[in-house]
């Protein structure tokens, strides 16, 4: 039997905003149960809702597994509206309470490495200053799980390293970048190394030490890869891979390890006194620091006075990439 076509009124007067938001949380959990405790509903009342949504759209939007719920093909498509409508409406909720109440609002920010320890907390702190009403929740993670997460409106901005402009990532999603600043790597060690070297003349000194390098997936990876190769040396053998800051400072002072970092990055943890960047005549260009917005989506003015305090940041913290 063919389907009748669907038509924005017949939408508009079957489908209401409660189901779409109930339809997401099932959508983002995975879980009946777990949407139907976060949304303080029961889980009759929650499957009612998907089953409803099921007949409006002629096609079921789940199929059950071991784990909970996993979308259908229909259903990661409905997802992907969804997601930008929900995005439209906490906007939407954001500058009316503007409007009402004064400054406030919600700013989703996602962050790489390069901006998570120092640019985006003097950001932060500016903005919270300014308006302390503002809620501000930072997400991180890698650009490839960001960016998808930017372009459904699930993040207001994407803060870190921006993708060179050949790497499909970099086009693969509707998102204008701007730079703030160009960032290099450095090396670090922790009070697990032990005393530090009076002078390090060559990187090839240093290859035999236990190393801590991005994940392969990382484009700062690359530039780990060409630092190496410049020196005519191949990676070192004893690495842990990893992107996670805490992680790698835990190791860097239990043991003697030595970790590639954004120079921002180090210098943050080297004025505290938990690093100590070495000396090497060997530099890496890391790339550069900026952030990227969705396309022709107007922010919201809470985001739009967030964006003024990463470019007032940067503006402090470049100058001392060079320190």
């Amino acid at each position: 039997m063919q389907a009748n076509p669907l038509s924005e009124i017949s939408l508009i007067r079957r489908l209401k905003l409660n189901q779409l938001m109930i339809f997401e949380r099932v959508l983002e959990t995975r879980s009946v149960v777990r949407a139907a405790n976060e949304m303080r509903l029961t889980q009759p009342a929650v499957t009612k809702v998907i089953h409803e949504l099921e007949s409006c759209f002629d096609g079921a939007l789940f199929s059950r597994s071991n784990r909970g719920v996993v979308p259908t093909e229909l259903g990661l498509m409905l997802g992907r509206r969804v997601k930008s409508l929900m995005a439209e409406l906490r906007y939407m909720t954001d500058e009316l309470n503007d409007f009402r109440l004064g400054t406030s609002g919600h700013v989703i920010v996602g962050t790489l490495i390069s901006a998570s320890a120092r640019l985006l907390p003097r950001a932060i702190a500016m903005l919270k200053a300014r308006t302390p009403n503002v809620l501000v929740t930072v997400r991180e993670g890698t650009t490839a799980h960001l960016f998808p997460a930017l372009a459904t409106g699930d993040l207001d901005i994407v803060v870190g390293r921006l993708p060179e402009r050949e790497l499909p990532i970099a086009s693969a999603f509707p998102l204008t970048h701007e730079v703030l600043f160009d960032e290099s790597l450095c090396a670090v060690v922790g009070k697990g190394y032990g005393p530090l070297p009076e002078r390090v003349a060559h990187l090839s000194e240093l290859a035999g030490s236990p190393w801590i390098l991005p994940t392969p997936d990382s484009p700062a990876r690359l530039a780990a890869e060409h630092l190496f190769r410049s020196a005519g040396l191949p990676l070192p053998t004893d690495i842990v891979e990893s992107l996670s800051l805490l992680t790698n400072i835990g190791l860097l002072l239990e043991t003697p390890r030595i970790a590639l970092m954004p120079r921002v990055a180090a210098r943050q943890f080297t004025d505290a006194g938990l690093l100590r960047i070495l000396d090497l005549p060997e530099t890496a260009a890391f790339g550069t620091v900026g952030f990227s917005l969705r396309s022709h989506k107007e922010q919201s003015a809470a985001c739009r006075v967030f964006i003024e305090c990463l470019r007032e940041a940067a503006q402090a913290t470049a100058p001392d990439t060079t320190a």
